[in-house]
C-alpha cells in the first residue's frame, strides 16, 4: 500500500542509520528466508545466511540515501533486491575460486533468476527424501528440474516468491510488474502445475497445502 511506503520512507528520512537499523531488523527472518531458498545448493553447507545478511546490512547502510532518492518502491522489495544482488556477489565469488564461474547463479534486475527452477526443486527434495537416498535423489532432482523449467516463467517466479520466500501477493505484484489481481491468478495456476508435477512425483505427497 502506498501509505505504508510512505510512511517506511518518512520513517528513515527522519531517523537514518537508527531507523534503518530497526526496520532491517523488523524484516530480518524474511530476509535469511530469501537467502536459505535462493543459495545454491552446492554450497549451502558452507555459506551461512547470517554471513550473507551482514553483507547485506552493510550495503543498504551504505546506500540508504539512494533508497530515499528513488522512486515509490517499498522498502521490503529494496532490501530483497540488495539482497539479490548480495548473493549474486556470493556465487560469483565462490564460483570464481572454485574455478566454476560459468555455472554460478545469475539475477535480473527483477529478481528471477535462471537458478529458480534449481531453489524450488531442492528445497522440495529435501523435504521428501533422505540423505541415504542419494542416488534416487539425483534422478528425482533432474526429473523435478526439467519439470518446473516446463513451467511459464514468470508462473514460476511468482510459486516461488509466494509459496517459498513467503511473501505477500501485493508485494509480489510489485516485484514482477504485474497487478495483484494478475498475480494472483498467476499463483493459482502455478500452484495447481506444482501439486500435479508432485503427484506425479510421489502420488500421496501435495506441496501446496
Amino acid at each position: 500500500p502506498m501509505s505504508s511506503i510512505h510512511d517506511e520512507r518518512q520513517t528513515l528520512m527522519e531517523g537514518g542509520q537508527t531507523a534503518l537499523a530497526s526496520l532491517f531488523s523488523t524484516y530480518r527472518d524474511r530476509l535469511e528466508r530469501i537467502v536459505s531458498f535462493r543459495l545454491d545448493p552446492r554450497i549451502r553447507g558452507r555459506i551461512d545466511a547470517a554471513d550473507v545478511l551482514q553483507e547485506v546490512w552493510l550495503e543498504v547502510a551504505g546506500r540508504l540515501q539512494s533508497f530515499l532518492d528513488a522512486a515509490d518502491v517499498s522498502f521490503f522489495v529494496w532490501l530483497r533486491q540488495q539482497t539479490l544482488q548480495t548473493l549474486v556477489d556470493v556465487h560469483r565469488r565462490h564460483f570464481r575460486q572454485k574455478r566454476d564461474v560459468n555455472r554460478e547463479i545469475r539475477f535480473s534486475t527483477t529478481g528471477t533468476s535462471d537458478g529458480t527452477s534449481l531453489s524450488i526443486a531442492q528445497f522440495l527434495i529435501d523435504q521428501l527424501t533422505s540423505p541415504s537416498q542419494v542416488v534416487a535423489n539425483a534422478e528425482e532432482m533432474q526429473w523435478l528440474q526439467n519439470a518446473l523449467n516446463s513451467m511459464n516463467e514468470v508462473d514460476r517466479e511468482v510459486l516461488a516468491l509466494r509459496h517459498f520466500e513467503q511473501i505477500g501477493n501485493a508485494q509480489v505484484a510489485e516485484i514482477l510488474g504485474l497487478t495483484p489481481t494478475a498475480a494472483s491468478n498467476r499463483y493459482l495456476r502455478a500452484a495447481a502445475r506444482l501439486s500435479e508435477i508432485m503427484q506425479h512425483l510421489h502420488p500421496a505427497t501435495d506441496p501446496v497445502n
